[in-house]
């Protein structure tokens, strides 16, 4: 526990040490990304805010390159932010999206729809089109990442169905997803040409690594995606603390769905599109199991954080 309130401490000294500015946005709470492509009625007065973060040794003068990023289902985390600050360290701007908070939402875990990946993605794309026209900001180098829900995100705001639908001016340089759910297949396999990286560990049961191999697979050279595996790796294993199980989160293995170009993530008997609450509700507990482990690998957190640096630097400068 001591170490822990160790890290926190280190962490937000780091953070307040740099040049930091709350700013809002207005976003809009689709609860699928049918609700965005098809229906194009969203009402834009969600207030979302996030934290624009300029790296270290900020000079008012330049532009820099900009990371925005996405938590996963339980929330903003220590291991977040150690990317983060490494990022601040190497010239990079990040913009931390508090998708939960302006919500008032806490966690979605164990339910996953309180704050959908669409709210999410179309949060990407409104912070995108805001930082754009910050003046410190080069819009022509922003990046995106997230973690586990945060990393569908990540995968997703490449989808080229759904970018047309929400801006198709705005092109994000890379997209780089930690274990993210890769368990929808979508019918239009077109992910755009930027470079897209999934980050997971091979003992994976929440979000499943073989999900992700199965998706990059079937995209082929459609995409410019690649994945890395980290072997005896868990979810969430950029941790410090140990494996453990989460009792209310769900065990997607033997979840796969099929989502049609409209956006609808459809049932695996009927067809029947999950596109309210208690549809895909019923649709996960059709394959869903509870109780995923999640926790820490010291060598894959150390492989991460040195492949997120790398990754970062080569496609933002």
């Amino acid at each position: 526990m001591r170490r822990f309130r160790h890290i926190i401490i280190l962490i937000f000294i780091s953070l307040f040490s740099l040049s930091q500015e709350k700013i809002d946005f207005t976003s809009s709470n689709p609860f699928s990304f049918k609700d965005i492509i098809v229906d194009q009625s969203l009402e834009y007065n969600q207030k979302v805010y996030g934290f624009l973060t300029m790296p270290k040794d900020f000079d008012s003068t330049l532009v820099y390159p900009l990371v925005i990023a996405f938590a996963g289902s339980n929330g903003w985390s220590p291991h977040h932010y150690e990317y983060l600050d490494l990022y601040h360290s190497h010239g990079i701007a990040t913009f931390e999206v508090c998708s939960f908070k302006s919500r008032g939402v806490t966690s979605t875990v164990g339910s996953q729809i309180e704050v959908t990946t669409a709210m999410m993605v179309l949060d990407a794309y409104q912070a995108f089109e805001t930082l754009s026209l910050h003046k410190n900001i080069n819009a022509n180098k922003i990046g995106i990442t997230g973690w586990s829900l945060g990393g569908g995100v990540t995968l997703f705001s490449a989808w080229t169905p759904l970018k047309e639908a929400i801006n198709p001016n705005l092109h994000f340089a890379a997209h780089l997803a930690f274990y993210p759910p890769c368990i929808v297949v979508p019918e239009v396999l077109d992910f755009g040409e930027a470079p897209i990286h999934i980050l997971i560990g091979e003992l994976d049961n929440w979000t499943p690594s073989y999900a992700c191999v199965e998706l990059v697979s079937q995209m082929g050279e459609k995409s410019n995606i690649s994945l890395t595996i980290y072997p005896n790796a868990h979810h969430s294993f950029d941790r410090d603390l140990p494996p453990e199980i989460k009792s209310n989160g769900y065990i997607l293995e033997d979840c796969r769905f099929c989502m049609n170009e409209d956006g609808e993530v459809l049932m695996n008997f009927f067809n029947i599109p999950m596109t309210t609450p208690f549809l895909q509700k019923i649709g996960l507990a059709m394959c869903a199991k509870r109780g995923p482990t999640f926790g820490g690998n010291k060598d894959a957190k150390k492989r991460s954080l040195n492949f997120a640096k790398t990754f970062m630097t080569e496609h933002l400068y």
